[in-house]
């Protein structure tokens, strides 16, 4: 049997596997995960000065949010980790389903329609070459 209590037990399991990558992680973007996912994926794998001048010049709204992350990342890479900026790649990027925010919208003869405005979760994990 193992020695110490549940909780205890728990906790060292957790810091041997916890990470180490630098990372950052917004919750509840205002942006479908659908929406998001596009930008993503276009800077999935890429180095990161690649991937700044691919936001820098996406059309999309999500790449202003993305690329504001993508910075915060970087920073906590260099701050935290004492990784070398020119070194780091995206490892992981990914967006999952947040809140959805119901809203209605009158219609004709007393009916109302249900708009739902959906939001996300966005992490991006960065490692070195």
């Amino acid at each position: 049997m193992a020695k110490g209590h549940r909780s205890q037990i728990k906790r060292d399991r957790n810091e041997q596997n916890k990470d180490t990558r630098p990372s950052a992680k917004l919750t509840n973007a205002r942006i479908p995960v659908q929406k998001a996912c596009y930008v993503l994926d276009a800077i999935r794998g890429k180095d990161v000065e690649t991937a700044q001048a691919i936001l820098a010049y996406s059309p999309r709204y999500a790449s202003a949010v993305i690329d504001k992350l993508l910075k915060s990342a970087i920073a906590n890479a260099e701050n935290n980790n004492n990784m070398d900026k020119n070194k780091l790649f995206i490892e992981e990027c990914y967006a999952s389903n947040g809140p959805i925010m119901k809203r209605i919208q009158p219609r004709a003869q007393g009916r109302a329609y249900r708009i739902e405005k959906r939001m996300s979760h966005i992490k991006i994990v960065l490692n070195e070459r």
